[in-house]
């Protein structure tokens, strides 16, 4: 997945008793900046990493701009699942903390075909990444970790090619990509070879450096992922357990799991698709990058994805506590890199990294954002803190062509002139673009290419 990075062995799955021993070992080890009693979010210290905790302005958000039609957005969902353009598709918009449509379209499997419906499970891929940010705020919420807190307190395993480096690096240059490591997407080849996470996270300390850790940004996921460790060790529960009992259950995401378990044993669960010279093709999903599950593990449905958007648009206080998400939400390294292609290009004028997070400057709107892609799925998640808007797209195969809807929606939302982002019958605009500058005859191309389990860095 392209949205990596090595550390230390993850810890194995053991009994309670011993789990607790463990735990309460590296309690004993740990310095007292790491050990921060319980205490309310009001009285946390500030971490001195260069993430503010904030409070959005306190203006009512505005309201989505005259021609902002929900049902047009449905009909175009609609049209792109005709003919199997795309096997099958998923859609949530909220505005206001109200669910304006939650639907699902076209089929889970061109071999046994379903109807994709609001409870269909699809592979999140990177999306996961704000599910592992958010699950480290809330251990900072509670007092039991630090933004600033060093890895090493926490995964004592962990090291980089240089020991001095070693020690500096936080849970936050962890979540924001910023750990000092010379190439994007370090060691992922190993991890689509089948290697297991342990393994690859050992050669973090092979690595090549390029910058001081929280002064340079390279997009990782084996690196990343070391925050199921520290979670582990500043918690005593297993990553997924904590997602699952501090996320997924209380925002009532019901459909929502990690792993190819998690995602094989859904009721209904849509197959992956690539592109043969036939048509689209179902195949199993690869675990790969099921094997680093902040980076990439969870599953859910699209009527989960509309809780997820209420909880981040500010609408489940009583879970996600503004202070807490406007952290998350607060640019922390800039990322120019995302400017450069489609509807980035034209429209996103600043672009950073957060935790767990993107952040755009999208034509004058902030737009909180995170795309994913492993084999046979794509999504994208984006949100409008000035207008209160969430948008959710979920679907099961290497297209691009469903990519266009979500900078079309932002555009009506924001009353931007319109442009044809999407290759849909529908009088939108003059320009027949497709979604990151792809004719249709590229989009084919691109689908009978793209059969490796490789996410999108976006």
């Amino acid at each position: 997945m392209k949205d990596g990075r090595p550390g230390p062995a993850r810890p194995r799955r053991i009994g309670a008793l011993a789990a607790g021993s463990l735990v309460l070992s590296l309690a004993m080890a740990l310095p007292s900046t790491a050990r921060t009693p319980t205490m309310s979010q009001a009285s946390l210290p500030p971490p001195t990493q260069p993430l503010p905790y904030r409070t959005y302005a306190g203006a009512a958000a505005l309201p989505p701009a005259a021609g902002f039609d929900v049902a047009r957005f449905e009909a175009m969902a609609e049209q792109l699942v005709q003919g199997q353009r795309v096997p099958g598709l998923a859609m949530a918009i909220v505005q206001d903390g109200r669910i304006l449509s939650a639907r699902g379209y076209g089929v889970t499997d061109v071999v046994r075909p379903q109807q994709v419906d609001p409870h269909t499970v699809f592979r999140l891929a990177s999306l996961s990444k704000a599910f592992a940010g958010t699950m480290a705020g809330l251990l900072v919420n509670d007092g039991s970790l630090r933004w600033d807190s060093r890895v090493t307190d926490y995964v004592p395993g962990f090291h980089l090619a240089d020991a001095a480096y070693t020690g500096q690096v936080t849970v936050a240059d962890l979540l924001s990509h910023r750990i000092g490591l010379k190439a994007h997407n370090a060691f992922d080849r190993d991890i689509e070879a089948n290697a297991e996470y342990y393994q690859v996270a050992q050669k973090l300390g092979n690595a090549a450096l390029t910058c001081a850790p929280g002064q340079c940004y390279a997009y990782q996921n084996v690196a990343f992922s070391l925050v199921g460790d520290v979670v582990f060790a500043a918690s005593g529960s297993f990553y997924e357990q904590s997602v699952q009992k501090r996320i997924f259950e209380p925002l009532g995401m019901n459909d929502a799991s990690m792993g190819l378990a998690g995602i094989e044993s859904s009721t209904r669960w849509a197959r992956p698709h690539v592109r043969s010279r036939n048509g689209w093709v179902s195949l199993n999903p690869k675990p790969t990058y099921y094997r680093l599950p902040p980076a990439a593990g969870v599953n859910a449905s699209i009527s989960d994805m509309a809780q997820w958007l209420l909880a981040h648009t500010g609408h489940r206080p009583d879970v996600l506590p503004a202070p807490l998400l406007a952290t998350l939400h607060a640019p922390v390294v800039s990322t120019p890199g995302e400017m450069r292609s489609g509807w980035r290009r034209d429209r996103v004028d600043a672009a950073s990294y957060a935790l767990g997070w993107r952040v755009f400057d999208y034509a004058g709107e902030e737009v909180v954002f995170h795309a994913g892609a492993v084999q046979g799925y794509r999504g994208m998640v984006a949100m409008l803190p000035g207008r209160d808007l969430g948008i959710a797209l979920l679907w099961n195969s290497e297209s691009s062509l469903p990519s266009g809807l979500l900078p079309t929606i932002i555009d009506r939302a924001i009353g931007l002139p319109a442009e044809r982002w999407l290759d849909v019958d529908i009088d939108f605009g003059a320009d027949n673009l497709m979604a990151d500058g792809d004719t249709p005859a590229d989009a084919s191309a691109q689908g009978s290419s793209a059969s490796t389990s490789v996410a999108s860095p976006h």
